[in-house]
C-alpha cells in the first residue's frame, strides 16, 4: 500500500481502515472505545513529523465493520498484530488511548517481539471494587429480569429499569454490546508484569473513566514504567493538553526535536 496514505485491509475476513502518514520508526496509535483514526488527529499531527504513523480504525468503530462473534482484548491484539504484517511493521512502539492503550499493553505483554517502547494514556484493564451505586444497580438489574418474566406489564418494568441503568456506552454499543460486556469485565492485572517495554503511563488528575489510581496500579506492575500526571486534565488527557502531550511523549520515543 501506499505508504503515506489511507487504505482497507483485510484479515482473516475482517476489514479495517488503515491510515499511514510520515516516514521514520514506525509508530502505532490506537484509539479508545467509541473513537476512530480522527479521534486521534493531534497525536498523529504531532508524531508524524518524525515516525511513520500507522492508525487504524478498530473493528467495530469508524468505517471498520464490526467484528464478527463476540471480541475480547485478545482478539483485538491479534487483530492489530496481523494487520501490522500486512503492511510489514515487525516492530514498533504504540501509543494507545483507553481501550487502545489497553489493546496496546497486551500486545506487549504476549507479544513482546512487537512492541519497543509503550505510552499509555488513561489506559482501562483493571477492574475495581463496585462502588455502592454499581452494587445498587447489580441488584436493580436482577430485579429487572425478574420482572421480564411476568408478561407485558413486567417487561415494559424490566425495559424502563434497564434504560434507566444501563451505561450510554452499552446503551450506544447496538452489534458490539457482546463484545462491550467482554471488554469491561476483563481484568487485565495480572498481564501487566509481562510487558517488557519500556512504558510511559500519562494520566490525567480528573479522569473520571479510569482513575489515576489505575495509573498508579500500573506503575507498580509494569517492570520498566514511569507515570506524568496531567494536572487538570480528564480521561482525554492527550486533548485537554496537547502540546504538552507532544513534547512528552516525542521525548520519550526519542524524536528529533
Amino acid at each position: 500500500m501506499n505508504p503515506d496514505g489511507e487504505t482497507s485491509i483485510e484479515v482473516r475476513g475482517q476489514r479495517t481502515r488503515v491510515l499511514q502518514r510520515g516516514s521514520g520508526a514506525p509508530v502505532v496509535v490506537l484509539h479508545g472505545w467509541g473513537g476512530r483514526v480522527e479521534s486521534m488527529t493531534p497525536v498523529i499531527d504531532c508524531l508524524s513529523t518524525s515516525f511513520r504513523v500507522i492508525a487504524l480504525d478498530l473493528p467495530g468503530f469508524g468505517e471498520s465493520p464490526v467484528p464478527i462473534g463476540a471480541w475480547g482484548t485478545s482478539d483485538y491484539a491479534s487483530f492489530v498484530r496481523d494487520v501490522l504484517g500486512e503492511v510489514g511493521v515487525q516492530r514498533a512502539h504504540f501509543v494507545g488511548h483507553s481501550y487502545g492503550a489497553k489493546t496496546s499493553f497486551y500486545l506487549a505483554a504476549t507479544n513482546p517481539a512487537l512492541v519497543h517502547k509503550l505510552v499509555l494514556q488513561g489506559s482501562s484493564g483493571l477492574r475495581t471494587p463496585p462502588s455502592l451505586q454499581a452494587r445498587v444497580k447489580r441488584r436493580a438489574s436482577k430485579a429487572a429480569r425478574a420482572a421480564g418474566k411476568l408478561g407485558p406489564p413486567g417487561r415494559t418494568l424490566r425495559d424502563a429499569i434497564y434504560k434507566r441503568i444501563q451505561s450510554e456506552d452499552y446503551r450506544n454499543a447496538g452489534a458490539l454490546r457482546p463484545t462491550f460486556v467482554n471488554v469491561v469485565n476483563e481484568d487485565l492485572s495480572s498481564v501487566l508484569p509481562r510487558v517488557q517495554a519500556p512504558t510511559l503511563l500519562i494520566w490525567g488528575s480528573d479522569d473520571d473513566a479510569a482513575p489515576l489510581q489505575h495509573g498508579q496500579t500500573m506503575e507498580k506492575l509494569i517492570p520498566d514504567a514511569g507515570l506524568v500526571v496531567f494536572e487538570g486534565a480528564g480521561h482525554f488527557a492527550y486533548l485537554d493538553q496537547p502540546e504538552r502531550f507532544c513534547v512528552v511523549v516525542r521525548h520519550f520515543l526519542g524524536a528529533a526535536s
